[in-house]
């Protein structure tokens, strides 16, 4: 077990770098039976050997949502996938030596990007589920995220408490038909913790962003640790996993970061968040013509219109919460600002200790707040009304503009011949959506997680008729469950299920 120092971070001696890889590889045999072959919420009848080089999988007769106005949209029409890739989409394709899926009832689509999403959290979910980002002297906020996830929770996790929250939560992303995510890990008080997240990531097996966002003290302890990260796990690519660099302008030395982000040419993340005070910062570094299309900016609330349109100006990327945005006092959700500026932006689930992470939820949060705005103004008489965002609209946000701001919209983001085919079928037939009159009011308006059959990443199908294939769900809630008992108990917070 790590040595932690007197301010609840762990040590920097606290074990070699050989105990580490060691003890993981124990730990990855136990948590391997993540993808043992136990029989354990595996389906027997899944087509084996999918992803593969030269392996032809055809996903035949759904309704086809591509994303992609060149292919375009088909009430009936098949998909066909050859090893990592789409090879082809439209009416009765070759099926000649592939593997028949019937995708008869079936929503076809691009998997559910999440841009932004606090993974480690995952043994915390619900814990701040009344919680506001900040305690405002009033004592029903007493408990908020800045005292007690940051400050409290944060500090006392050991690198198996990484690993197995990270796991965690990437799979059940996976059950919800979320197949990319930019994990905003947070946790990287050593370079042990930063292994342990990358190594979840691999094991979870799906497309994923690894967020290199430090914490106070981390870069002075080990300031050269980003590039070895770099270098180590993400010089190829040609892999699921790539790489951003967290840009947090709160934290004192952000400037090196930026540097080091545009040094190693992979794009530079930050919270952008007016409750936190962040206005000025930004503003000066909007003035100084310091934003990029290399940039994401997560949330944008309380920015300036200077800053916005410096922002714009650049091609920056911004992530949208809403739902947590409008729950934990981050500010207005600006979707209307940015769609007023011209910038397309994503969606993302941000921390499970207050909020689910399903794609459905940011959907139609997203959705119906942006109606509710233009609504109100044509209600009002105004003159100016938005235009009401559509369900397809919404779609494309959580997937295709997902892919572009993390720089992936080569690879995913739609159902296009020579992506890798990222794919989820949603059962239309299930009792919350038939009778189908509309595929994407379908999804954002009736759909939720029990609606995700089957998802396909890289061409590897990870869910199989409603169950994820090979994950000892049984064994993996038990190491989530032990790790939250040890937070709980390190951070000194009682567990109060009534609170």
């Amino acid at each position: 077990m790590c040595r932690l120092c007197d301010q609840g971070r762990p040590a920097v001696d606290c074990e070699s770098r050989r105990d580490f890889l060691k003890a993981s590889l124990v730990a990855g045999a136990a948590a391997a039976g993540v993808f043992a072959a136990t029989g354990v919420a595996s389906a027997q009848d899944a087509p084996s050997g999918t992803g593969e080089d030269g392996r032809r999988v055809l996903i035949k007769g759904g309704h086809v949502l591509s994303m992609d106005p060149e292919v375009g949209d088909f009430a009936e029409a098949d998909v066909l996938v050859v090893g990592r890739r789409i090879e082809g989409i439209g009416p009765n394709l070759d099926a000649t030596g592939a593997e028949i899926i019937d995708a008869t009832g079936m929503i076809v689509m691009p998997g559910f990007i999440d841009t932004h999403h606090h993974q480690f959290e995952t043994a915390l979910r619900s814990f701040l589920a009344d919680g506001i980002l900040v305690n405002d002297g009033r004592p029903e906020n007493a408990i908020n995220y800045y005292e007690y996830i940051l400050q409290k929770f944060s500090m006392v996790y050991r690198p198996e408490d990484v690993y197995i929250n990270e796991l965690f939560g990437s799979l059940a992303q996976l059950d919800a038909g979320v197949t990319t995510v930019m994990d905003v890990s947070q946790i990287h008080h050593s370079p042990e913790h930063s292994d342990a997240v990358v190594k979840a990531l691999q094991d979870a097996g799906r497309r994923s962003v690894f967020g290199y966002f430090e914490g106070w003290g981390d870069r002075a302890k080990y300031p050269g640790d980003a590039k070895r990260l770099k270098e180590q796990y993400f010089s190829s690519d040609d892999q699921l996993l790539t790489m951003v660099m967290g840009g947090e302008i709160y934290i004192p030395g952000y400037e090196e970061a930026w540097k080091i982000g545009r040094e190693l040419d992979i794009p530079v993340a930050l919270h952008v968040v007016g409750t936190f005070g962040m206005r000025p910062t930004f503003d000066q570094l909007a003035e100084a013509g310091m934003f990029g299309a290399d940039n994401i900016f997560i949330h944008m609330t309380g920015m300036s219109d200077m800053a916005w349109q410096k922002a714009a100006d650049a091609g920056s990327h911004v992530s949208l919460a809403v739902p947590i945005e409008m729950a934990m006092r981050h500010g207005m959700p600006p979707i209307q600002k940015a769609l007023d500026m011209g910038m397309q932006p994503s969606l993302s689930s941000d921390v499970e200790c207050t909020m689910t992470a399903d794609p459905f939820t940011q959907m139609r949060s997203t959705f119906t707040l942006q109606r509710a705005f233009a609504n109100e103004k044509a209600l009002a008489g105004d003159a100016d009304v938005p235009r009401l965002i559509t369900s397809h609209d919404v779609i494309r946000y959580a997937t295709l503009e997902g892919a572009k701001g993390l720089k992936l919209s080569s690879r995913t983001g739609s159902l296009t011949p020579g992506k890798e085919a990222d794919i989820v079928l949603l059962d239309a037939t299930a009792i919350n959506v038939t009778p189908l009159n509309h595929v994407p009011g379908a999804v954002v308006t009736l759909m939720e997680r029990s609606n995700v059959d089957s998802v396909m990443v890289a061409g590897k199908l990870r869910k199989w008729k409603g169950k994820l294939l090979d994950v000892d769900l049984p064994k993996l809630k038990r190491e989530l469950e032990a790790s939250r008992d040890h937070l709980f108990a390190a951070a000194g917070v009682e567990r109060n299920l009534f609170r």
